[in-house]
Order: structure tokens, then C-alpha cells, then sequence
């Protein structure tokens, strides 16, 4: 089995999705369900950005992907990033964002969701959502970690061809050990927030912050429910008087 997860900013504007767009899309997301995922939801939303994400068996995966930015397509406020994909290496543009991450068969499939969002566009994103990857591979209770930004085109099974020029991609980890949540999630987080101008939001929250930085949201998806960790995980880290 299969975590994926795909974002995509299909908003008519830079800094938030409107709540007609969020219920929109959510509305729709049972169809995953009807054609094989184990589960699915719209587990992250950051800025005018937004990820939907599925547990799937390996041989779903494709049809999965597929119908995932069928659901964008059609409730695209703008087409945004859907416009990127291409069935060719050549024509592929700036796109969706896409993260893929095994799990262990033996195991409730668990996860650890991080989405980023810019506003102008901010080229030192790669740079976060890749330090974020790195805090994460080999922790304990991680079984793999996919996403982030790498150089040249990516395949993504099922849709196509992206560019590695997107601004607003996502990094998932998936998860072993329940209890493991809170340690994997807030190294992931930790990494993010030690660069420069990353500031973390709540799901949900626009991107009101001097353009020049980057904003994140992260989220669990725990056998199919998703929580916002931005709250719990603050209140945790602040300093006891």
C-alpha cells in the first residue's frame, strides 16, 4: 500500500481558498473511495493551496492519481497548477505538487503531511520542503518519505509530466508507531522553521505574511482521519514559567 498525496493552488486568488472550493472538493472526495482507495481526504490546506491525499493499494495507484486531478479539474476556481501536466516530458510546466511514500503492510496506515505555499513565488521553498524530508528519513517509526523538490521533470504514475518549478510542493512521511507521531512530526516542523521567513499556520489560515516568505501546514492522516498539528504542536513547545 500507498500514501499519495497531490496539491495543486486552484484558487481565483493568491493568499486563501474559498470555502465553496474547500466544500466542493470534499464533497467529491468519496470517489477515490469508490475506486479503490483504502481512504482519502483533503488533509492539507495552506494559503490558496491545497492537498488531497489517499491511502491506496500499490495497483490503484495510477486510477487513483488520475481522479484525483479529475476532482481539481472540475472544481477549479482557476486552473492554476492543473494547466502544468503534460502527457510528455518536453511540454511538462509548472504543475501540481506530488508526494508518494510506501507502507508497511502490517501497519494502520499512518502519516505525517507537510504543504507549503508562497506568495511570489519564493525560490528558497526546494530548499524547506527538502530539509523537512531529511529531519525525517531514518527516525525511528518512519517507514519511507516522498515529495519535496527535485531537479527536472517528474513522472507522476497515473497523470503525467510536471516541471520541477512549482513553488507550493508537499512532503509525507508515513508513520509505524502511533506514539512516534509527535516526535517524527515535530523534527519535520523544527526543520521547516529553522530556515529563514517559514512561518507555520493553521489549516486553513491565508497567506497573510510580508511576501518574501513561505508558510506551512501539517497535518496527520491517521487511518483515514485527519488532524491539524499546527495548535497542539505550538502549545507543546512553548517554554513552562
Amino acid at each position: 500500500m500507498k500514501l499519495t498525496c497531490i496539491g495543486a493552488d486552484i484558487s481565483t486568488n493568491d493568499v486563501s481558498c474559498s470555502s465553496s472550493l474547500i466544500r466542493n472538493i470534499e464533497s467529491d472526495i468519496h470517489q477515490l473511495k469508490d475506486i479503490g482507495a483504502y481512504s482519502a481526504a483533503l488533509t492539507n490546506i495552506t494559503g490558496d493551496d491545497l492537498v488531497i491525499s489517499a491511502f491506496v493499494p500499490d495497483e490503484e495507484l495510477k486510477e487513483v492519481n488520475k481522479t484525483i486531478v479529475e476532482i481539481l479539474k472540475r472544481n477549479a476556481e482557476d486552473i492554476g497548477d492543473v494547466a502544468g501536466i503534460s502527457p510528455t516530458p518536453e511540454g511538462a510546466g509548472e504543475g501540481i505538487s506530488y508526494a508518494e511514500a510506501d507502507i508497511r503492510q502490517d501497519r494502520y496506515p499512518d502519516a505525517i503531511i507537510v504543504a507549503f505555499d508562497t506568495y511570489g513565488g519564493e525560490s528558497f521553498v526546494g530548499r524547506v520542503a527538502n530539509s523537512v524530508i531529511q529531519a525525517a528519513k531514518g527516525m525511528d517509526g518512519v517507514t519511507d518519505t516522498g515529495g519535496g523538490i527535485k531537479d527536472g521533470t517528474l513522472k507522476i504514475p497515473g497523470v503525467g509530466y510536471v516541471s520541477d518549478k512549482t513553488d507550493d510542493p508537499v512532503v509525507a512521511a508515513t508513520v509505524e508507531d502511533i506514539e512516534s507521531m509527535g516526535v517524527i512530526a515535530g523534527a519535520m516542523m523544527g526543520a521547516a522553521l529553522g530556515n529563514k521567513n517559514v512561518y507555520l499556520v493553521k489549516r486553513g489560515t491565508p497567506s497573510y505574511v510580508i511576501p518574501g516568505s513561505v508558510i506551512i501546514s501539517i497535518s496527520a492522516y491517521m487511518n483515514g482521519n485527519v488532524m491539524d498539528l499546527a495548535v497542539p504542536l505550538v502549545q507543546r513547545m512553548q517554554i513552562l514559567r
